[in-house]
């Protein structure tokens, strides 16, 4: 595969430079405000499973400082796919490639947020979770954005990786270390990423081919990502269920991780067999938005039995 290129201004569609900076809205997009959502949630579940206990002032700095943290990644990585961005509808007017705000701007406050979150979790939680918090910036700004999103088609597989480490950074903040259910927590998100990911692009396979970014469909062919969407559903089903199985997972969670799984599991059979027109792009998108809800829901039932008194054992 054509690479597009190494910096930006390369070859390919040149992001728009603006005169001026941006407003504050601009650069709170640059942030992936939908991703430092998802990322507050799972870190905050993830401090609450956590044998232990945090004064509430340090757990929501260290909650503010890990969502900044997310977001600083996701600065970088605007800044780094402004050309990819530009190529592509769904991104086309992020704040960069529509000229809102210059690739320096974007890259100045990347860097300062990177840095000034992982300082302020080290001085209000502890080292350990500060560096993970510096790890997971790294990881999905230099490893995911600048070589392996253009390099392989197992991007979202190895990448993913960086999304599933907030529950792990949120235990660290409480108890100074990590435990098997930080663990669990991040092989269920690792897993689930894959399907999430692949069910969209197999109908955006056109524009990723467009932009040069090899995504499954667009390396293995639409008929093995099928086939690979149905294993990680497989493997995910009962994978969502380990929690209940390590004891800190009771009767609700068991009932949403049965259902869940069984959900993701229809809705990639339901992708197999649908793989032409607009019976394929709404299959995909399905199993797309059910994905979401899946997640949404596990982790909801975990912070709502550890939070709200709702946790019945069942085993035990």
């Amino acid at each position: 595969m054509t690479s597009l290129t190494n910096s930006i201004g390369r070859d390919g569609p040149a992001p728009a430079r603006s005169a001026a900076g941006g407003d504050v809205p601009d650069y709170f997009a640059l942030l992936k405000p939908r991703v430092m959502v998802l990322v507050i949630f799972t870190a905050l579940v993830g401090m609450v499973v956590s044998q232990g206990h945090v004064q509430p002032a340090i757990g929501a700095i260290s909650l503010l400082a890990i969502a900044v943290g997310a977001g600083a990644s996701g600065c970088l990585n605007m800044w780094w796919d402004a050309d990819i961005d530009a190529v592509m509808t769904r991104t086309a007017t992020r704040p960069i490639p529509s000229g809102r705000i210059t690739s320096e701007e974007a890259l100045g406050f990347g860097l300062f947020l990177s840095v000034a979150s992982v300082l302020v979790l080290g001085l209000a939680a502890n080292l350990l979770a500060a560096a993970l918090l510096a790890f997971t910036i790294v990881f999905y700004a230099v490893v995911y954005s600048m070589w392996l999103k253009r390099a392989t088609a197992q991007n979202i597989v190895i990448g993913g990786a960086a999304g599933a480490l907030p529950p792990v950074i949120g235990q660290a903040v409480v108890t100074g270390s990590v435990g098997i259910e930080s663990l669990i927590l991040f092989a269920i998100i690792f897993i689930w990423t894959p399907p999430h990911f692949w069910a969209l692009a197999l109908i955006k396979a056109d524009e990723y081919a467009r932009a040069g970014i090899p995504m499954m469909p667009n390396v293995a062919g639409p008929a093995s990502t099928r086939r690979q969407i149905v294993w990680y559903s497989l493997f995910l089903a009962p994978l969502g269920l380990a929690p209940v199985a390590l004891g800190f997972g009771g009767m609700l969670y068991a009932v949403i991780g049965t259902v869940g799984g069984l959900g993701m599991v229809a809705f990639s059979i339901r992708v197999l067999r649908n793989r032409e027109g607009e019976a394929e792009r709404r299959a995909a998108l399905g199993m797309f938005g059910f994905s979401i809800l899946y997640l949404f829901a596990l982790f909801s039932a975990l912070l709502a039995e550890q939070s709200f008194g709702l946790f019945r054992p069942v085993l035990g």
